[in-house]
């Protein structure tokens, strides 16, 4: 592992920035962060990790999978997913550097070898539309799914996720599947004028998902590192994992472990039976390539785009998501919303003979709300 020139002062400012403007809404990873950024061995921790992956969610879900795990009491105090009432405070550096001594073997394997999987199915609430506006761009119906960088695939079941939108004037609607006590659902704000999606005029036929190390629910240890990437006093989250997860045990997804992703699209393709339009996915995946591997990735597909119909459904930071042009302005933000992760979804897809692409909205990186721009 190359991390000698690694500059420990870069580190705690990313930690500190970390904490400060994309955990508004979680004070406990507020503290955390700054306890880690003054803290030698956590930043020696963080060194540890690939460089694409030396991030501090990752740290911070490596250190919630220790507490969840029962291997970290003294910080399980402070967290609500553990059963922790305790509110941060002096005590939690303290708690922290315990933690490190003694789950140090274990924090390493998380550092060196995981890679930050939330899975998060309420990105449904801007992917269901999503996926009628590419079955109207291409004319399809029948539609293969192909989830890149899947983790466990949940996300392969969007259509059995039960989204509730809530529209500017008050008022709730309910689209995908009916409620049933046990489905998976989400709450998310529909802003803007836009109408709401229409009921699904598509099916999915096909849900296969691809991965460097696919996660298996089946598995509890696997199943408790996703929980581990949820924001601790998110309970609402948890739920709608785990009744995620349960509902994927009854789907047909096959999950592929394949060291190069990129490579595995072609043979996808090549594999589906005819009548089925084949769409790619990407959800906050890009983020964790290089710009190389971006590249790549944005030739391969525009290739099959071309040469097979594929089409793309990106959902990213603007700056990876909008390949033409500039991004469309964002839309006035819920209070306490933060335009830093606001997630641009955009369709490609071929069309006489060229690559199209639209800007179709945008949303809360976790689904929280959506602004629908067309398509």
């Amino acid at each position: 592992m190359e991390h000698a020139a690694i500059d420990h002062a870069d580190l705690s400012a990313l930690l500190r920035r970390f904490g400060r403007e994309e955990c508004a809404q979680e004070p406990l990873y507020v503290a955390l962060c700054e306890a880690a950024a003054g803290d030698p061995r956590a930043l020696a921790l963080l060194t540890e990790a690939p460089p694409e992956q030396r991030k501090a969610n990752l740290l911070l879900a490596a250190l919630h999978e220790r507490v969840l795990a029962g291997a970290a009491p003294e910080l399980a105090a402070y967290y609500p997913s553990a059963g922790g009432r305790r509110v941060a405070d002096a005590g939690l550096a303290a708690a922290l550097s315990a933690c490190l001594a003694r789950e140090w073997p274990a924090l390493l394997r998380h550092l060196r070898h995981g890679a930050t999987q939330t899975n998060e199915v309420a990105r449904g609430a801007a992917l269901w539309p999503a996926l009628g506006a590419a079955a109207r761009a291409t004319g399809a119906g029948r539609l293969a799914l192909l989830d890149f960088g899947c983790s466990a695939g949940l996300n392969l079941g969007v259509d059995r996720l039960v989204l509730h939108y809530e529209t500017d004037d008050g008022r709730r609607h309910r689209r995908g599947a009916e409620p049933d006590g046990a489905r998976a659902e989400v709450e998310s704000r529909w802003l803007g004028c836009a109408p709401l999606p229409a009921e699904a005029g598509w099916r999915l036929t096909l849900r296969h998902g691809v991965d460097p190390a696919p996660v298996d629910v089946n598995d509890p240890e696997r199943l408790r590192w996703l929980q581990a990437c949820l924001w601790p006093h998110d309970a609402r989250r948890r739920e709608r994992l785990q009744r995620a997860a349960a509902q994927w045990r009854h789907l047909p997804v096959t999950l592929t472990r394949a060291g190069d992703c990129i490579a595995a699209i072609e043979p996808w393709l090549a594999g589906l039976p005819a009548g089925v339009q084949p769409v790619l996915l990407t959800s906050w995946v890009l983020y964790y390539l290089s710009e190389a591997e971006v590249a790549r990735l944005r030739q391969t597909v525009d290739r099959l785009a071309l040469s097979h119909g594929l089409a793309w459904i990106c959902g990213e930071l603007p700056g990876l998501s909008a390949r033409d042009g500039q991004p469309p302005p964002l839309p006035a933000l819920p209070p306490g919303e933060v335009a830093s992760s606001a997630t641009l979804w955009t369709l490609r897809w071929a069309e006489a003979g060229r690559v199209a692409e639209q800007a179709l909205a945008w949303s809360h990186p976790h689904g929280r709300w959506v602004a629908w721009l067309g398509g």
